[in-house]
């Protein structure tokens, strides 16, 4: 089952407010560079976010970092902003 567009269109940017630069001016907490931060569709297809994350998930996975680390991280930032997280499987637009 994947996640409906809706659920991608209202999720918050995958950054999680650690905001330390370091390799490659990546952020060590989300690995998004400050203009890609700037560049997150704030608003928009369910389909750009989407692309965005996958993007992002892919620079994880070449970097051999664990993205489980950021997804809890994520999940609870959904979780505070009251909005479905799209990294789970089972998430639904209520």
């Amino acid at each position: 089952m994947s996640v409906p567009d809706e659920v991608w269109a209202q999720a918050p940017s995958p950054c999680v407010d650690v905001c330390k630069y370091k390799r490659a001016g990546r952020c060590v907490g989300c690995m998004m560079t400050k203009a890609e931060k700037d560049s997150f569709p704030r608003s928009g297809s369910g389909e750009a976010k989407r692309r965005f994350f996958e993007t992002l998930f892919e620079r994880l996975r070449s970097e051999h970092k664990n993205p489980a680390f950021w997804a809890i991280s994520y999940r609870r930032k959904c979780e505070r902003e009251g909005v479905p997280c799209p990294l789970d499987e089972t998430a639904d637009a209520d």
